[in-house]
């Protein structure tokens, strides 16, 4: 571990760099090794930095503006933003945060001649910063997101999510066997839907049970659209875009035949990973969903979205996109719904979800679905399971989750769900 913080702080300054420059999620970066130099706790400072940056973004920028006179480069803002957020936003001494970004600096060719501002600027937070940082407002989302979003939910929903995403997110464990049991040996709450909650957990790593693939960590939302599923012992299942792999244990875990399609051989690399910690069996394999044949019993359908519904989790996500590529998304739903339907056997189901905020991933898409297509109904039973919120039902018989819902226990991402069965 780098006792001077320099290395964890360094790294978190090019990671901002890339995401509010160059436009790249962090998982992006993480997975092409950018973390890989630094000791296991410097990876997770870093990068635990750069979401609390993220996630205090605007507050950050507000303290910031009072004193400059005009913003230096993004390389220099960058590192004020990082500064602040230690200073002000984590409480951290401000003498060894001052010396570590000045150091950082002097040390860019590009930005060294502006040391001396770093210095300066950050001084001023030492004494009153971080009274400063708390009394400013929830920061709110980039305005391309927030307008869509609040003309979808309302000012006061809008307000309500945007507590979530700056509040983060705790760590959801889906366990491979008796969950009240995995929550009482690692002292987490047990959700209503059989998620294993933990508020701090450390080093994912080093919990209990991990070499044994006891669990596996997904959100306690992105868990639910296999539980509507129901996978049974024997059946035929497909996961279409099956990576990282959650819903593909799931339903491995209950016996049923799997196959977890996904259309990146890299991203494929995790389900295979996850498959052989957790000691489960499926057909993982790469291939295009559009292409992909075969009849089966049932099917989980996590269309390629927005992943609007994750901010709590993925921060970077609203700075590093803006939009542009949405509507594409939503063609390439609706024509993966059509295709997955055509993969049933009959009597088969399938389960459409996204984790998206925005209805014309999820509630809209649905209702087009059933305008198209009179041998389709919407199977809204699932609205009366004993473990579902009477607030999650969608008027089309669906789910809609949201990051406010949950607000005592810690929130959860954003999704849409639907359970679609043929009728001809």
């Amino acid at each position: 571990m780098d006792q001077s913080g320099l290395a964890p702080r360094r790294t978190a300054l090019y990671l901002l760099d890339q995401i509010t420059g160059e436009g790249r999620l962090m998982a992006e970066l993480i997975a092409n090794g950018v973390l890989e130099r630094l000791a296991p706790e410097d990876r997770a400072r870093a990068q635990s930095l750069v979401m609390d940056t993220l996630r205090g973004m605007e507050r950050a920028d507000r303290l910031l503006q009072k004193n400059l006179n005009r913003q230096p480069g993004l390389t220099v803002m960058n590192a004020l933003r990082l500064g602040v957020t230690e200073i002000c936003g984590r409480k951290e001494a401000a003498y060894g945060v001052v010396n570590s970004y000045v150091e950082i600096i002097a040390r860019n060719k590009r930005a060294s001649q502006m040391k001396g501002l770093v210095n300066a600027v950050l001084r001023k937070y030492a004494d009153d910063g971080a009274e400063a940082w708390d009394k400013l407002r929830t920061p709110r989302t980039p305005k391309w997101l927030r307008d869509p979003l609040g003309e979808a939910w309302g000012a006061k929903v809008m307000t309500a999510m945007e507590e979530a995403h700056f509040k983060g997110a705790p760590l959801d464990l889906t366990a491979k066997g008796d969950a009240a049991a995995l929550a009482e040996r690692l002292g987490g709450e047990l959700l209503p839907t059989g998620s294993v909650r933990l508020q701090d957990p450390g080093q994912v790593t080093a919990l209990d049970g991990y070499e044994a693939g006891d669990w596996w960590v997904q959100d306690a939302a992105a868990a639910i659209p296999a539980r509507l599923l129901n996978a049974q012992k024997g059946e035929d299942v497909l996961d279409l875009c099956s990576a990282p792999g959650g819903k593909t244990l799931q339903m491995a875990a209950a016996g049923a035949n799997v196959t977890a399609l996904d259309i990146s051989e890299e991203r494929l690399k995790r389900v295979h990973e996850n498959l052989e910690r957790c000691g489960l069996t499926a057909n993982a394999m790469q291939g295009d969903a559009l292409e992909h044949e075969g009849r089966y019993d049932a099917i989980l359908l996590d269309a390629p979205c927005s992943a609007t519904g994750t901010i709590r989790r993925h921060p970077d996500l609203p700075y590093a996109k803006d939009g542009s590529g949405f509507f594409a998304l939503m063609e390439l739903q609706e024509v993966m719904i059509d295709r997955a339907l055509s993969l049933l056997k009959p009597g088969g189901r399938l389960v459409y979800c996204t984790c998206s905020l925005l209805p014309d991933e999820g509630e809209v898409q649905i209702e087009e679905l059933l305008d198209r297509n009179p041998n389709v109904r919407v199977d809204s039973s699932i609205q009366n399971l004993p473990w579902v919120d009477p607030a999650w039902r969608s008027p089309e018989g669906g789910l809609r989750l949201r990051p406010d819902f949950w607000p005592e226990r810690g929130g959860m991402d954003g999704f849409y769900m639907a359970v679609l069965r043929p009728t001809a």
